[in-house]
């Protein structure tokens, strides 16, 4: 192909139009009238002797040649914006974004509020939104810009993917106060349930995909016990009030049932196993790495984290019941 007859434009007209998937959408983005996109879509074709879309109902198909090309005209925009913006001040205050989070309900709740606050504080201009885990893969989300970043316990990334760790998230069971089961057992608060018990009693999970089992299965299954898991939710809202109105056990990270005990009748109690103690770890995509936007709301994630007093429990923290 001719590199002449390419210019910064038509990247941007092709990186608008593998986002957006429509003209006029593409040209919305960009600043740039309908026929003027068409215009430019047409040199493309040209230019790279290939469709590049194809058109089915109001929507533009990428063909093949055009989505091997998203990822590295992405990074080409990304490297050529941070290189001209790179001696450019940034104040918090003036900007004006919306920055979109991914993860469990556990940091809706327990994060995002006082996450909020800070950023209302000091950049009024920028917003916040936090999709649920449910929501898909990450890897594609953070490609696709969908999310700027994703708040995960261990997750297969590709290397363009970024991390930092958050926090470890030890694990506690919590039960109803008035659990009868336990009761007749006698087991003081905070003390660890015997296995038999443990295994003996319902248990309710945390699912976003359905599955019935989690890190309590595999540290159960090495030692040859298994649980009966009778419940899966996909929040660990929804465990927390449902052990608090039921017969349920639920082995939840610590974080969280220290702040559910706080509200609801429900004992924190020991495992009576080690489980393997999880990193959570915020996720991005390493195109964002020195953009300092990005760099600053990943910032006050940490410290908005470490704020939060969630790092104080140690890594090696590990259960060694019955």
């Amino acid at each position: 192909m001719n590199l002449n007859a390419l210019d910064l434009n038509l990247i941007r007209v092709l990186d608008a139009l593998l986002r957006e998937r429509s003209v006029t959408r593409a040209g919305e983005q960009i600043g740039l009238s309908q026929p003027a996109v068409s215009a430019a879509l047409n040199r493309l074709r040209h230019a790279l002797n290939d469709q590049l879309f194809v058109r089915r109902g109001n929507e533009m198909l990428p063909t093949p040649r055009a989505e091997s090309l998203a990822e590295p005209v992405r990074r080409a925009l990304s490297e050529i914006e941070r290189v001209f913006h790179a001696t450019k001040s940034f104040e918090p205050a003036e900007l004006e974004r919306t920055f979109t989070l991914m993860g469990a309900d556990f940091f809706s709740m327990l994060l995002m509020p006082s996450l909020a606050a800070r950023i209302a504080s000091v950049a009024p201009g920028v917003s916040l939104r936090f999709l649920d885990s449910a929501r898909g893969d990450v890897s594609r989300l953070l490609q696709d810009d969908e999310i700027d970043a994703a708040l995960e316990r261990p997750l297969e990334i590709p290397d363009w993917v970024s991390s930092a760790l958050l926090f470890h998230s030890p694990f506690a069971v919590i039960a109803a106060r008035d659990n009868a089961a336990i009761g007749r057992v006698g087991i003081d608060d905070g003390g660890a349930l015997p296995m038999e018990l443990f295994c003996e009693l319902p248990h309710a999970i945390r699912s976003i995909d359905g599955s019935m089992s989690g890190f309590t299965d595999e540290a159960l299954s090495r030692i040859g016990r298994a649980r009966r898991v009778s419940l899966a939710l996909p929040h660990f809202q929804a465990i927390a009030l449902a052990v608090a109105s039921g017969n349920y056990l639920a082995a939840v990270p610590r974080q969280f049932a220290e702040v559910a005990a706080k509200t609801l009748p429900i004992i924190i109690y020991e495992p009576p196993l080690s489980i393997p103690v999880p990193e959570i770890r915020m996720y991005w995509h390493a195109r964002h790495d020195d953009e300092p936007p990005h760099r600053w709301i990943r910032q006050q994630i940490l410290e908005a984290v470490d704020a939060l007093g969630f790092a104080d429990l140690p890594a090696d923290v590990e259960s060694t019941g019955d």
